[in-house]
């Protein structure tokens, strides 16, 4: 973040002093000024404009700051446009443009100038004011608003919208907030490059930031992408996954409580992601057939695996306990659980239903400050991350094991078991064989590598 510059800082506390602010809160009233500087140099906005402010309120309302905090950085900033604007440090030899408002996404940018002193080394008396053009950065709202509303048509991830916005984010620092119709495949090579060269990324990390910026390009940009060559790759290091034996299991069983208990023993003997367990509704589970169905899982796509027979009792009990909770949330204020997508706006009715409410619910409801609303939302993922990592050093186990080890230990103990890799596929929800052939690593091999004729076995 940028630093308020000294003049500038010493008239905000002389200010603060005039208008007799508390020493107590000072220092919050130039903390947002330091975040309206920082916020107007980052989309080149004027600080001295007042047609700047609202675009800064309306910044922070989409980080969901609360009314109070609204309310303190408006002060400050209307304090802030009181202090005596400083000469600039530039000088413009060409008008400049309008100014990137929400309305104006195709801004260029313009050349500015600024004068620079220079010294000849030989006569160090002798001085010559030069004029050195500058480029100005140009605003990048429109690319991640654009970003925003394509990744939400194609009904992705959340996870997805959140790494594509940091890579292209990342992406924007290194070019400098060039103007992005002018961006062209050399300035990718150069970035991908970077990456691998200079911050030493994973070979998976920089492959996921080519995916963002593919999506850049093809769906924000509407470019041509090209074939991309020349670019220094970060070396791929074969992954072998983490397995826990069965004792080792069963001892980080002994050190869960519930409700992370009966989730990681879902883990386990399931073979689910942390959070394809989470999501599970009750209408999820068919105790009749012995049926688990996951819905919506890694790729939008739905698969089923068998309930553990040895779990049977304990769901049964969640479920009845997920009933007197749901029998007490009708008698409240309560305005149901969050749906999928557009699903409750089609059926009004969904959010209250029975069969639609979380299997593994949190204890406390999540106001909605858009709608006015009070909704359930399903255990966050932290809750059971955090206690199965306290399970596993109590436990004493000296294996990097997390939440996502369960998965891993689940297909390898099924292979070890001599189950067909395709029927492990399957349950793992995996698209390719490949993917799970990964798990031939984790076990040992059992192949007989003697030759020997058919005939004389």
């Amino acid at each position: 973040m940028l630093t308020l510059p000294p003049q500038i800082s010493l008239q905000l506390d002389q200010l603060l002093i005039d208008h007799s602010i508390p020493n107590n809160i000072r220092f919050y009233y130039t903390k947002w000024v330091r975040f309206y500087w920082d916020f107007c140099h980052k989309y080149q906005y004027d600080a001295y404009d007042k047609k700047s402010l609202p675009l800064f309120l309306n910044k922070l309302t989409k980080k969901k700051q609360p009314d109070k905090q609204l309310k303190l950085a408006q002060h400050s900033v209307t304090l802030f446009y009181q202090i005596n604007c400083p000469a600039p440090l530039i000088k413009k030899t060409t008008p400049p443009p309008p100014k990137n408002t929400y309305t104006n996404y195709h801004s260029t940018p313009h050349d500015i100038a600024e004068t620079k002193t220079i010294r000849y080394q030989n006569h160090p008396d002798k001085v010559q004011e030069v004029i050195v053009p500058i480029q100005v950065k140009t605003s990048w709202i429109f690319v991640f608003d654009t970003l925003r509303a394509e990744i939400k048509m194609r009904h992705y991830s959340p996870k997805t919208l959140k790494a594509y916005k940091w890579w292209i984010s990342n992406f924007q620092t290194y070019t400098k907030s060039k103007e992005y119709q002018s961006l062209s495949q050399q300035d990718v090579i150069d970035f991908l490059s970077f990456l691998a060269v200079e911050k030493k990324v994973s070979a998976s990390s920089q492959n996921q930031a080519f995916n963002a910026l593919l999506f850049l390009f093809k769906n924000v940009l509407k470019k041509d992408f090209g074939t991309i060559s020349g670019v220094t790759r970060a070396k791929r290091k074969p992954y072998i996954p983490v397995v826990l034996s069965r004792e080792e299991v069963d001892m980080i069983f002994e050190h869960l409580d519930a409700p992370a208990h009966l989730v990681a023993k879902l883990l386990y003997g399931c073979g689910l992601r942390i959070s394809e367990c989470l999501n599970l509704r009750i209408h999820c589970f068919n105790f009749d057939t012995g049926i688990l169905t996951i819905h919506d899982g890694k790729g939008k796509k739905d698969r089923t695996v068998p309930i553990p027979q040895s779990l049977v009792s304990a769901l049964q009990q969640q479920l009845k306990s997920v009933i007197v909770r749901y029998q007490a949330d009708c008698q409240s204020h309560w305005d149901g659980v969050f749906l999928p997508d557009m699903l409750g706006k089609k059926y009004k009715n969904a959010a209250k239903d029975l069969c639609w409410q979380w299997f593994f619910p949190a204890n406390s409801l999540t106001f909605i400050s858009k709608t006015q609303q009070y909704k359930r939302y399903h255990l966050h993922e932290t809750v059971v991350q955090r206690a199965i990592k306290k399970a596993v050093s109590s436990a004493y186990i000296t294996k990097r094991a997390s939440a996502h080890t369960f998965r891993h230990s689940f297909a390898s103990h099924l292979l070890q078991a001599n189950y067909d890799i395709r029927t492990i596929q399957e349950l793992l929800g995996h698209s390719s064989v490949q993917t799970t052939m990964i798990y031939t690593h984790t076990i040992q091999s059992q192949t007989i590598k003697q030759a020997k004729s058919p005939l004389d076995f």
